[in-house]
């Protein structure tokens, strides 16, 4: 089989590597110079350093190119460019099924990467999302990993869970893409908060507490969208949040780990060096939460902080301070 995938960072290059070892695989980036110097040493030095390209792996800078004769189309942009891409992809190859790896909300609209495709695409290609707990890094290393394969399609699930399954990368089937893509979305901005409270020195159980409660911000917003509560239960909540909470490779604990240091944001983006979706995520998340009557207190904690100025010490007492409730 043949897959095209769109977007040469780290997560894009992480799962063409991993693909590649059962299935042809073609791994598009924008940048020419770039591109050619990962087809030169066979490797993404800046990304992902000292991982070696299996020889059923080829580069390209013609998204064209890429997307002619594939069997399946995955695009692994940051979610800024799901649109765009979906829109081309549909242009130069309708009805080819497609993936998407990218998590988020859009700016400025709110919507979920789904929306965005189902807009783009409409009903011309199968489609679902591939997310969970998963660490870029890892994953090219050939290190044990699981992720869902969420559509509402299950057949079409079903179809490419069987297809792209691994013993080391293993897939599983889900029909709840709106609860995958709540999970996959919400659970950056919690890392950021996460990521402060550890950088403050505020302990285990301090993050612990946030984990939590981050969990019940996650499934009250995503039932409220219409997903199930069991979604949060798995890979695509609950395992995506301990893993991006918890890991020192998560660019979003990083991004708040920084901002404990008394950094500022454009400089913390500056030296991280790769997206951090959290950061766009947490204002749309807030508002999203407004709209629909959604109490999410770290998520809107964590926007003050990234986009009003707020204290990062203040932010996260206040939040240990709040109110006690019934859980």
């Amino acid at each position: 089989m043949r897959i095209g995938i769109f977007g040469a960072g780290a997560w894009g290059t992480a799962l063409a590597v991993s693909f590649s070892h059962v299935h042809q695989v073609v791994l598009w980036g924008r940048n020419a110079r770039e591109i050619g110097e990962m087809g030169a040493h066979r490797e993404n030095r800046r990304y992902l350093p000292e991982i070696t390209f299996p020889a059923s792996l080829t580069v390209s800078s013609s998204f064209d190119e890429t997307a002619h004769d594939a069997d399946l189309h995955l695009v692994v942009t940051p979610l800024s460019g799901l649109r765009d891409a979906t829109r081309r992809l549909r242009s130069l190859c309708p009805g080819t099924p497609l993936l998407w790896a990218c998590k988020g909300l859009e700016k400025g609209t709110g919507k979920l990467p789904h929306e965005i495709v189902r807009e783009e695409l409409g009903n011309d290609a199968p489609h679902g999302v591939l997310t969970g707990p998963s660490f870029a890094l890892e994953v090219a290393r050939g290190l044990p990993t699981a992720v869902t394969l969420a559509s509402a399609d299950a057949v079409f699930a079903e179809h490419w869970v069987a297809a792209l399954h691994q013993p080391i990368l293993r897939l599983y089937a889900n029909t709840d893409i709106v609860g995958a893509e709540v999970g996959g979305a919400v659970k950056n901005v919690i890392a950021i908060a996460a990521g402060v409270s550890d950088g403050m020195g505020f302990g285990l159980n301090a993050r612990a507490a946030l984990l939590t409660r981050g969990l019940a911000e996650i499934s009250r917003l995503g039932v409220r969208l219409g997903g199930r509560q069991e979604t949060f239960m798995g890979l695509a909540g609950m395992g995506d949040l301990i893993l991006t909470c918890t890991g020192d490779l998560s660019r979003n604990r990083r991004v708040g780990l920084s901002l404990a240091q008394g950094k500022s944001l454009n400089q913390i983006l500056t030296d991280l060096g790769h997206v951090a979706e959290g950061v766009s995520t947490a204002r749309e998340v807030a508002l999203l939460g407004r709209r629909t009557g959604v109490e999410m207190p770290i998520c809107e904690a964590v926007d003050t902080l990234l986009h009003d100025g707020a204290d990062p010490r203040q932010v996260v007492e206040q939040l240990l301070a709040r109110d006690p409730k019934h859980e």
